[in-house]
């Protein structure tokens, strides 16, 4: 694989998250490798806050709040991947592979989405390019920020021909 060279000012990576991270074990770890990437490729974490008073409130409802304070975060070129356990797999090169033409896209940003702990809206499916999957296995939405992250560090490492990664 080779290193693509994107200008900073022509694409960036976002990672969209529905509320803070709770958990400081996982806060630390999610500090450490957005640091890491910052290093490869220009990128942010923006969070929308958590709904309030969701106790009594219907999971579609929330999904639906949800999605729509996510639409409103999107940009109308923006490249949308949505973290789905429905999605495509990926192998970790083949990660790689698929984020290097990804980055060839005619587009500003690449944002990948974790929805809240009842998943995503409707509106948000549609709105997606493409659905990724880190696994069949369910995991809650605060440890799959930790694990995405690690992944990208890992794919941008792969990239690079860092020796992060053995294969």
């Amino acid at each position: 694989m080779y290193y693509t060279k994107v200008a900073p000012e022509v694409m960036k990576i976002i990672l969209l998250l529905t509320g803070k991270t709770s958990e400081k074990n996982i806060t630390g770890g999610v500090d450490l490798y957005s640091e890491r990437i910052k290093k490869y490729f220009p990128f942010e974490i923006l969070i929308i806050p958590d709904l309030k008073n969701t106790r009594s409130m219907p999971i579609q409802e929330q999904k639906n709040r949800e999605g729509v304070k996510m639409l409103e975060s999107f940009k109308t070129d923006d490249y949308i991947v949505i973290l789905d356990e429905n999605g495509k797999e990926f192998t970790t090169l083949g990660f790689a592979g698929w984020l290097e033409k990804a980055f060839l896209l005619p587009k500003k940003r690449i944002v990948f989405v974790i929805g809240g702990p009842w998943g995503f809206s409707e509106e948000v499916y549609k709105r997606a390019d493409i659905r990724l999957s880190l696994s069949k296995m369910t995991f809650s939405h605060q440890i799959i920020r930790l694990l995405f992250l690690e992944q990208l560090y890992r794919v941008f490492t792969v990239i690079k021909g860092d020796p992060y990664h053995h294969q």
